[in-house]
């Protein structure tokens, strides 16, 4: 899916929907696999993280292990490279799966509650450097974004859609008889644009579907996430 641009400038926030209709919260990234027999657990904490309003969860299904097996249809070679762009980013040796990513910063085997709970407590929302708002007018996404804390010159602004529930029967592979039951499966993961932070942003984004959208606000592609926001 691709968005095409409506308009970009700087300027007023706009009113739109009541904020009410918002999710402000922590991005937490899971990078999973069908094919991977330890991600069962962590796909179950993410379920846990994807019913709080706090806390935005996403899955990406990456592709690395579709040939030990069992081809996950929900993978995509672009969620692979992401992983990879931010190992590249920690100077990381490797990748691998269940991988969580809190706030863009923050990375850890992701199949231990206790570790996922703290570490998105560690990175609450409340302390995001950009306030970004987020209405919708048929197909057309109004995306708003102010800086409320110091923030880099430049920022990314990232538009995600993705399916609230997705189960799979898995008849091979690791885990071969399982029924896992996936949610927030990332489909898509756009850029909208580049943001000079030192004024505030107005952007406008056509998108179709009714898929739930959030917008990520982050330094570069693998930075820090400044903010984030979500429609459901």
């Amino acid at each position: 899916m691709r968005h095409a641009f409506a308009a970009f400038a700087f300027g007023t926030l706009i009113a739109g929907t009541p904020a009410s209709a918002q999710d402000v919260g922590t991005v937490v990234e899971l990078f999973t696999s069908q094919g991977c027999s330890s991600c069962p657990p962590a796909d179950k904490i993410l379920a846990q993280l994807a019913d709080r309003d706090d806390v935005i969860a996403l899955a990406l299904h990456v592709d690395y292990w579709d040939y030990i097996g069992w081809a996950d249809d929900l993978g995509d070679p672009a969620f692979s490279n992401r992983q990879r762009g931010y190992a590249n980013q920690w100077e990381a040796r490797n990748v691998y799966t269940p991988q969580m990513v809190v706030a863009g910063v923050d990375e850890f085997v992701g199949s231990h509650p206790v570790v996922a709970m703290d570490r998105v407590a560690a990175h609450p929302s409340s302390g995001n450097p950009v306030q970004v708002g987020l209405t919708r007018s048929g197909n057309r996404l109004t995306i708003t974004a102010e800086a409320v804390r110091a923030v880099p010159p430049q920022a990314l602004v990232q538009v995600v859609r993705y399916t609230p529930e997705v189960i799979r029967d898995i008849t091979s592979g690791e885990n071969a008889g399982k029924t896992v039951v996936y949610r927030n499966v990332v489909t898509d993961w756009s850029e909208a644009g580049q943001w000079a932070t030192a004024q505030p942003l107005t952007l406008q984004v056509d998108v179709s579907g009714d898929q739930p959208v959030v917008v990520i606000v982050q330094d570069g592609a693998f930075g820090p996430i400044l903010g984030a926001v979500r429609l459901r």
